[in-house]
């Protein structure tokens, strides 16, 4: 039980980082109704990009600026073959994601790029480093560089921007977009447009998560991003669940996500305290989304009240 109150405020911080990540998920799988599996490798080129510009002494915030960037593309290329090609946005996402594998490759240039942190001075140009959380508690760092912090303001302003944005006449015809695209289109509409735009969106947000994770874990290593989806579907499935009723309002619905993959890697991190084997992880991961995803079905059949016969009758 000790170690798993030490090791809660990483899990935190580790939530955090994702619950980016899954703000990013939940744009095209809530919003546009798209199934987008490139965050799998975005994520990666994310981390990869910021990894390895820091490590060359790249100002830390034009090395994020950069992930972001790179991010944005990938999102533009799923979309551009989703749009341009009639390729199903699942397949496209797949491929490229495919391909981002050799893209991160290709900017890494080997499978692992390891940021300096036993330097000082390399270690407080970052934002965000595991290393903060004990140094913190310790009296080493000021408190307002814990990364809980940090990334806790990270978050309150990308949810800020995006009620803004979806405010816009912009963001309300990328809503519109997911919710009805006939309807839509019958309205004059883009809806090609608002996909790609979406997408790029998400995967800047995603790029975003994978550089701060590269930062907090002092590395970027080309599989980072392998089950991405998975973790950024649980948040956002169990954000909706467990926190749906309190966070009503359009505009907190990805604040419930971020706090969801929260309640995601502390439920991981109670399990592997519990001495769970870190080889069945995937499978934990796997059985949490499945539970997730059944609850709504569950309750709906299981624990609804019954309509009666004479409920149903009008005066």
């Amino acid at each position: 039980m000790l170690a798993f109150f030490n090791s809660l405020p990483g899990a935190v911080a580790q939530g955090l980082i994702w619950g980016i990540m899954a703000i990013g998920v939940y744009i095209t799988y809530k919003i546009l109704d798209i199934a987008d599996l490139t965050v799998d490798g975005s994520l990666c080129t994310g981390g990869a990009v910021c990894a390895v510009l820091i490590s060359s002494g790249v100002n830390v915030w034009l090395a994020i600026l950069c992930a972001v960037l790179a991010g944005m593309l990938t999102g533009l290329a799923t979309g551009l073959l989703h749009t341009a090609c009639g390729i199903p946005a699942i397949l496209a996402g797949i491929l490229t994601q495919l391909g981002l594998w050799s893209v991160n490759l290709a900017i890494m240039g080997k499978a692992t790029v390891a940021i300096n942190v036993t330097d000082p001075a390399n270690l407080d140009r970052l934002l965000v480093s595991s290393r903060f959380l004990s140094d913190v508690a310790d009296g080493l760092q000021p408190f307002y560089r814990h990364p809980i912090l940090v990334i806790g303001l990270f978050l309150v302003v990308i949810v800020c921007l995006l009620y803004w944005f979806f405010g816009t006449e912009l963001g309300s015809a990328l809503r519109a977009t997911g919710a009805n695209p006939s309807m839509s289109r019958a309205q004059g509409i883009n809806t090609n447009r608002n996909k790609v735009l979406g997408l790029v969106l998400s995967n800047a947000l995603v790029a975003l998560s994978g550089a701060l994770l590269a930062q907090f874990q002092s590395n970027a290593e080309i599989n980072m991003g392998r089950g991405a989806i998975v973790i950024g579907l649980a948040a956002v499935i169990i954000g909706e669940v467990a926190l749906g009723r309190i966070f009503r309002h359009g505009a907190l619905r990805p604040l419930s996500v971020a706090i969801g993959a929260v309640v995601y890697f502390v439920v991981i991190q109670a399990v592997l305290s519990a001495g769970l084997n870190p080889n069945h992880l995937k499978l934990l991961s796997a059985l949490v989304v499945a539970l997730f995803l059944s609850f709504p079905y569950w309750k709906g059949k299981y624990f609804s009240k019954p309509v009666r016969k004479g409920d149903n009758v009008h005066a």
